[in-house]
């Protein structure tokens, strides 16, 4: 491909659906040829800003750029961009190629040259060969690359995921991942993903935005927001951390005073197990705790257990004995914002 991956700006837009904000004033900026995850549950406005990026969506308020060019007002056949679809959008009665074509027809290139174009943009997904191919008889994972063929066919400046791999199972979606990934660092092109899976976020990003409520709450890189997230909010959706707001419990994991407006946010990987019979001289920053359940996981055992009337998560190795006496410690933790009376109003 020799088009250049343009950057995209999202200026103070804001999408309303009646009563409901869908997406209230957000602003993001994607830079040339990143890949930038839109996380967050169904319900908070990241495919509504994705949708506002691609044009099927016209905000209320605020501006679109990419590359530099105002593109709030076009429709998404005058942007420089293609979308992923969920659900893939194939045309069932069309064969392979005829699919991946499909977009470069619409846009008036003559039919021999899509035709060279959609076997190229097939041969990248590992799909060579298979043009002449029905697209119904194609397992789910393959109908996925075509998909992904035909957004890539058209030789974008940005690309958009709308939740591409939620239709796969465990297995074929970690595999297709990776490959996924791999294609778009090949290709060099700008890419925008909205996803509700935070080990998908993890994987795939340069940087993640984390949205509530129609809002960006926290962005960064996948690893600056696992190891230090701003928000109880942040903390608990991006990696599952135990969110303690009880002072007495947070301040004696902590060892420290709790600060106003603050919550504690403990990693289960970071709660550690311990005998409080054995802490002698440390036992002040141990929590005495019971077993409420226990979990096996194949690489850890997650523990459920309760302290001071409150259930916390941890992962252990699946060898770790309980404790005859068991009692909690933090190995590592944060505080963090506490940002729990933020209200989920977006759509």
């Amino acid at each position: 491909m020799d088009r250049q991956p343009a950057a995209i700006q999202v200026d103070a837009v804001t999408k309303r659906y009646g009563d409901v904000t869908a997406v209230g004033g957000v602003s993001l900026g994607v830079p040339a040829g990143a890949f930038v995850s839109l996380l967050g549950p169904s319900g908070c406005g990241k495919t509504t800003l994705l949708r506002l990026v691609g044009g099927f969506e016209t905000p209320d308020a605020g501006a679109v750029r990419i590359g530099g060019a105002d593109v709030t007002r076009r429709p998404p056949q005058k942007r420089p961009t293609a979308m992923v679809f969920q659900s893939y959008a194939l045309f069932p009665t069309m064969t392979v190629g005829e699919n991946v074509a499909y977009g470069l027809r619409t846009r008036g290139v003559a039919k021999g040259e899509a035709r060279t174009r959609a076997e190229t943009a097939l041969g990248r997904v590992d799909l060579g060969g298979l043009a002449d191919r029905p697209v119904a008889a194609l397992s789910g994972g393959q109908q996925q690359r075509v998909a992904l063929a035909r957004a890539i066919a058209v030789e974008p400046d940005v690309l958009l995921f709308d939740e591409p791999l939620s239709n796969l199972d465990v297995a074929l979606r970690e595999a297709t991942r990776a490959e996924l990934k791999a294609l778009q660092r090949d290709l060099g092109i700008t890419s925008l993903y909205v996803t509700h899976d935070q080990a998908e976020a993890l994987a795939l990003s340069d940087r993640v935005a984390l949205m509530r409520a129609g809002r960006i709450v926290a962005e960064g890189t996948p690893e600056g927001l696992y190891a230090e997230p701003p928000t109880a909010y942040a903390a608990s959706f991006l990696g599952g951390a135990n969110v303690i707001r009880d002072r007495a419990l947070a301040e004696r994991l902590a060892g420290e005073p709790m600060p106003a407006g603050r919550a504690l946010a403990v990693r289960p990987e970071a709660l550690e197990p311990v005998d409080s019979s054995d802490l002698g001289a440390e036992a002040g920053r141990a929590v005495p705790a019971r077993m409420l359940g226990r979990l096996f996981l194949g690489l850890t055992a997650e523990w459920d257990v309760e302290a001071d009337g409150h259930r916390l998560r941890l992962w252990t190795d699946p060898a770790c004995p309980v404790p005859e006496a068991l009692a909690l410690r933090a190995a590592r933790w944060r505080w963090v914002e506490d940002d729990a009376n933020l209200a989920e109003d977006a759509g």
